[in-house]
């Protein structure tokens, strides 16, 4: 089905509100992205333009294509670019044969009408972890391969949190972690970075206090979700988290944590290579839910989707490809370099085999939900930038944290 002009311009509108979490850059290269179905060519869309046809990534792109007996012709954009021209290019009728798109996009572009369910392309994807799986699933269809998952928990400095007396594994909820930041403080350290941002990163790194104090994206202004933005708020006005969390990227957050002085940072699984440049001892926790237990995390990491195309005789050829890049030797090879977990958990256990660092991101994924997941689908957009308004609003002093996500929940009841 070709989406109409108008669903295709709600669609838009949702995708430029989404930004990539993962490490990638920016630019694109050169490429219309039309099919040549004569020719033997397939054409083959991502968001990592900062890896080129040399790298790991680009040489499996070529050598997926090759199994599959065609060539594959790979354009790179960056994540926000990517959904837009995709939306566009199947207005025009000439879509990619295979696209990797960020998680929440997944649902905007079903719902614009132009991705198939991996059912109907006979793609198994029984051995994918439900919950990763879900970011990527409507109405209990699936519609894309993930090939992995990126999320969230803390990073910490063991220095700082012995020279404080704190013991890590003594975070087990919101009250044993205040105390181990106030301890901190009073050691002559700081405590906790994070980013606040007014972005879609702002949100996503929200989230986890949001749904440990369990909240609900339908709910902004319940008692939990206030009691969640209190936490943060507290945390700045007590000086335990600095006020430049709303500025705070995940990339500056990150450096602030870089600098050895602060006990915590929120930070992805994307920061580990960086974590072992850092030059000082580090560990990684869970993030805590409100009264104990890991909280739910959101996840980020991108799909392998197949958009629909005039010419349904490729679709054989489009599955080769996709089951080429989503196999368990290549996931393996894939989520090594991008710092992803895998998605199966037989990739998973030789992920920690050889990286036993990995093993807390494991944890920390199989504890995570989709942004999109619980039917909210491209509803998401709507309710993330007023909650990430509202947090700004809350941290910077302008509303208490109940107004703040009062003028939130109107907001995303009218969007």
């Amino acid at each position: 089905m070709i989406p109409t002009s108008r669903t295709l311009l709600a669609a838009l509108a949702a995708v430029g509100t989404l930004a990539s979490l993962t490490a990638c850059g920016g630019g694109s290269d050169d490429g219309s992205g039309s099919s040549d179905a004569s020719g033997g060519t397939y054409t083959f869309w991502d968001p990592y333009p900062q890896f080129d046809a040399s790298s790991p990534w680009g040489k499996l792109v070529s050598e997926c294509g090759t199994k599959a007996g065609v060539t594959v012709k790979r354009t790179a954009y960056d994540t926000t670019d990517l959904g837009n021209k995709a939306l566009l290019a199947a207005q025009q009728g000439n879509a990619p044969d295979v696209m990797l798109v960020d998680n929440p996009v997944v649902s905007t572009l079903v719902e614009a009408g132009i991705l198939n369910r991996t059912s109907d392309l006979g793609l198994d994807t029984k051995a994918i972890q439900k919950n990763i799986i879900g970011a990527g699933t409507i109405d209990d269809a699936s519609y894309g391969v993930p090939i992995g998952a990126n999320t969230l928990a803390l990073y910490y400095n063991k220095k700082v949190l012995t020279a404080a007396g704190v013991d890590p594994a003594s975070i087990k909820d919101w009250t044993s972690l205040t105390a181990a930041l106030r301890k901190v403080k009073d050691a002559g350290k700081k405590g906790i970075t994070f980013s606040a941002i007014n972005t879609e990163e702002g949100s996503f790194q929200f989230l986890p206090w949001f749904w440990g104090a369990g909240g609900d994206l339908t709910e902004l202004d319940s008692d939990k979700g206030v009691a969640a933005l209190s936490l943060w708020k507290q945390w700045v006005d007590d000086g335990l988290a600095p006020k430049d969390v709303l500025q705070n990227t995940q990339t500056t957050s990150w450096q602030e944590f870089a600098t050895g002085d602060y006990a915590f940072g929120e930070n992805g699984t994307w920061q580990l290579g960086n974590a072992d440049k850092a030059g000082f001892d580090y560990g990684v926790v869970n993030i805590p839910a409100q009264k104990g237990g890991s909280a739910p995390v959101p996840t980020g990491g991108e799909f392998v989707t197949v958009p629909v195309q005039k010419d349904s005789a490729r679709y054989d050829v489009t599955k080769k490809i996709v089951e080429c890049l989503t196999n368990d030797t290549n996931l393996l090879a894939t989520d090594t370099t991008l710092a992803y977990i895998a998605p199966t958990a037989a990739v998973q256990s030789e992920q920690v085999k050889a990286n036993p660092k990995l093993e807390p991101w494991v944890s920390a994924v199989a504890a995570a939900r989709g942004r999109t997941s619980g039917g909210l689908g491209s509803k998401y957009p709507t309710i993330s930038q007023p909650l990430w308004t509202a947090v700004q609003s809350a941290l910077s002093g302008g509303k208490s944290p109940q107004a703040a996500l009062d003028t939130a929940q109107s907001s995303a009841e009218k969007g």
